[in-house]
């Protein structure tokens, strides 16, 4: 038994880390922020750090700290109930519904579209991702060390390309930084923050800290305290990786503008630097790995959405499961990946805040004794705020007016809740119902300590 670990374990699970937070769909935010962006880029990739990096961070960090099992149980100290429908709700999040069809849709846009005409269109997207995710379905019915094997190759691959693509964009930027586009113009730190959401990997944290802490377990370390650090020193690893590859990509999207124009996605970005510096050998090189790992990613997606889910519902097996994830991938690949973006917006809006609620409840529990009181008391004023802005950007999206008591709520949140409009309406309420609950909490138990104490003292 040891509760301290050498530096190169710490780094070996910190890039295993960031290989499982690393996916294909992480390059076009960056790249699109920082073509959004221009001049102003830097305070809008500082907000996406925070809800890029620093939240994933404090995922793993609350995973550490709980001792739950998984998430679904530390979700349960709201409720049971609870715990299954929030789980639930973020598997189907960063699997089926949202971000295993962008793997696809990314995968096709990097990978395929420079090199077909754009007469292709939808047809060339169907024929591709209907290919995609036939072979994501039948690696995720015959589990293989292949698709580990190549997961270990593609990590260095990528990080290498990237790192040699960025080293090219400073040495020989491809254009000037453009102006700020629309909402990056003024208020590009809050904006960046809330485009951080995107990555989908602060959610994906609650799912992934297991995975670093039975990693660490089996390297013999059992206390809670040195699981926490080692979770803790492992996860700067892969943060530090995730930042400076999201720093120079949104540079890179910054610099792209006068060459390439603005596009809907960050996507094509990439494929445009990559023969803008190394030529069609480059372009080629790229869409290859892209291809892969997005390949990669939505197998590992898969796989554990139908794990959680057989668990859950045992009756139905685990490749109906599969098979049915990998359907309703194929069908939502086929919007397109500005769709799939634009429509996960309102779902992240209802599930990043009670993510974020649930990583800061299980950093306090101490403190008020691990009350299921304080827990509910919190996630309800959260819920309560998220759910409206959740619908009210659904609405926005769709461009239709709000509908009767959701006009009630969205006004009364404008003129009552600090930062609403940024997006953060919820964070000082919940921060409120958390002390407010918890001093109730203590003064419970304080008094029933006293009680009891007299009672024996009487006796």
């Amino acid at each position: 038994m040891q509760n301290k670990l050498p530096f190169s374990r710490y780094f070996i699970i910190g890039v295993m880390l960031f290989a499982l937070f690393f996916g294909a769909g992480n390059l076009i935010f960056p790249a699109g922020l920082g073509q959004m962006a221009g001049t102003n880029i830097w305070l809008a990739i500082g907000g996406f750090l925070i809800t890029g990096i620093g939240l994933p961070f404090l995922g793993i960090l609350a995973m550490g700290v709980s001792g739950s099992k998984n998430l679904q149980e530390l979700a349960g100290r709201v409720h049971p109930v609870y715990g299954i429908i929030f789980t639930s709700l973020l598997y189907l999040t960063i699997g089926p519904f949202f971000a295993a069809p962008r793997t696809g849709a990314v995968a096709y846009d990097i990978g395929i579209a420079p090199f077909v005409g754009e007469g292709f269109g939808q047809g060339g997207l169907i024929v591709f991702t209907c290919v995609f995710f036939i072979v994501t379905l039948w690696f995720s019915l015959n589990p293989a060390k292949i698709v580990d094997n190549v997961g270990k190759i593609l990590s260095p691959s990528i990080i290498i390309l990237i790192f040699v693509l960025l080293v090219m964009v400073i040495v020989k930027p491809i254009g000037s930084i453009g102006v700020p586009q629309a909402s990056y113009a003024n208020g590009a730190f809050m904006k960046g923050i809330m485009e951080g959401y995107n990555t989908m990997d602060a959610l994906a944290s609650l799912v992934f800290g297991i995975i670093v802490i039975n990693a660490i377990r089996s390297m013999g370390v059992s206390s809670t305290r040195g699981i926490l650090l080692a979770s803790a020193k492992s996860g700067i690893v892969a943060v530090v990786f995730l930042g400076i590859i999201y720093v120079g990509i949104a540079y890179l999207g910054a610099t792209s503008t006068e060459a390439f124009g603005l596009f809907d996605t960050g996507g094509p970005v990439l494929g445009m630097a990559a023969s803008y510096y190394f030529g069609t050998l480059g372009t080629f090189m790229l869409s290859i790995i892209i291809i892969l790992a997005c390949l990669t990613t939505s197998i590992g997606l898969m796989t554990a959405c139908g794990e959680y889910f057989h668990t859950l519902f045992p009756k139905v097996s685990y490749k109906m499961w599969v098979a049915f994830f990998s359907l309703v991938s194929f069908v939502v690949a086929n919007f397109g990946l500005s769709n799939i973006i634009h429509f996960s917006i309102p779902v992240l809006m209802l599930l990043y805040p009670l993510a974020v609620a649930l990583m800061l409840l299980t950093f306090l529990s101490k403190l008020f004794n691990h009350s299921r009181f304080v827990y509910v008391a919190a996630i309800t004023v959260t819920f309560m705020i998220s759910l409206i802005d959740g619908l009210k950007t659904f609405c926005q999206l769709l461009e239709i007016e709000y509908f009767g008591w959701l006009k009630l709520f969205v006004t009364f949140y404008e003129k009552s809740l600090p930062l609403y409009h940024d997006g953060l309406g919820w964070l000082l309420p919940v921060l409120i119902a958390i002390v407010i609950s918890g001093s109730i909490v203590r003064v419970k138990n304080f008094s029933a300590i006293r009680f009891k104490n007299k009672t024996e003292g009487a006796h």
